[in-house]
């Protein structure tokens, strides 16, 4: 069996850690903006763990690049997860912070052989219902003239928003809630496109698979009715060649014998 590469055998150790972290991040992101009467030692606190899951998403690009065999390839292939990295750090602002997160994780998460396609159109279906939620609902509870206040505004809005619907009951009045709401628009066209094209990829793979065994049944049949064929000539054969060989014997015992083949007289008879 072929060995896994160091950087493959890095991936799977730290799968499931970096998922634990994702979810410490979320729990950390969600505390402060549901409850609003939060402390500060506990908004602290969460910003504190939001730093330390970036920080170890920026630490896992760090290593799987210290251990790719080809650095540059590597870079080359994964610029969104070095954007993710540098994002933050040149401007520490929440929302970059929970850019960058999502798409270290995201990228993590798509690496993983373990994980299928629906897993993960489903899992960010789910991660970005929650976290367009609740970043709306961060930039426009205290705007003056917004209208999304409570958390289930904010998810009625995020899922409207997501299937392109756009009841526009309720609609960011802020900068950054529409920047908001255009991620969550491409993002929401992107994972339909991705769902068609799985559903269509199945039913293609489904009728190829239909059309494979019909040819091998179709070469089958052919070729057991060239074996009857040869069955069926070879018998014919047989059996116009039986009456020519019964006949030669009945006149090879017909015919007289030849001379001097004559039977002799037994002592009986000569008496």
């Amino acid at each position: 069996m072929e060995q896994l590469s160091a950087q493959a055998r890095w991936e799977r150790f730290t799968e499931r850690p970096l998922l634990g972290l994702a979810v410490a991040f979320a729990v950390a992101y969600a505390v402060p903006i549901v409850d609003a009467s939060a402390g500060r030692s506990l908004t602290a606190l969460c910003t504190g763990v939001e730093w330390v899951v970036w920080g170890a998403f920026a630490l896992d690009y760090l290593v799987r690049l210290a251990l790719a065999p080809h650095r540059k390839t590597f870079v080359r292939r994964h610029w969104p997860d070095l954007c993710a990295v540098v994002l933050p750090v040149l401007q520490p602002l929440r929302l970059l912070r929970l850019v960058s997160t999502l798409l270290l994780v995201g990228r993590r998460a798509r690496m993983a052989p373990q994980i299928r396609l629906t897993t993960y159109v489903v899992g960010a279906v789910i991660g970005l219902l929650m976290f367009g939620s609740l970043a709306v609902l961060s930039v426009e509870r205290e705007s003056p003239h917004g209208n999304i206040r409570t958390l289930g505004d904010a998810v009625w809005w995020s899922f409207t928003t997501m299937t392109t619907v756009g009841y526009g009951d309720h609609a960011p009045t802020t900068g950054l809630g529409r920047m908001i709401a255009v991620g969550l628009m491409l993002s929401g066209i992107a994972l339909l496109g991705v769902v068609t094209a799985n559903i269509a990829a199945w039913f293609i793979s489904r009728f190829e698979k239909d059309d494979v065994e019909e040819r091998r049944q179709t070469e089958a049949i052919a070729a057991l009715a060239e074996e009857v064929r040869l069955l069926r000539a070879e018998v014919a054969r047989l059996t116009e060649a039986e009456p020519r060989r019964g006949a030669e014997g009945r006149a090879v015992s017909h015919s007289p014998p030849a001379p001097g083949n004559e039977p002799r007289a037994s002592w009986a008879d000569r008496t």
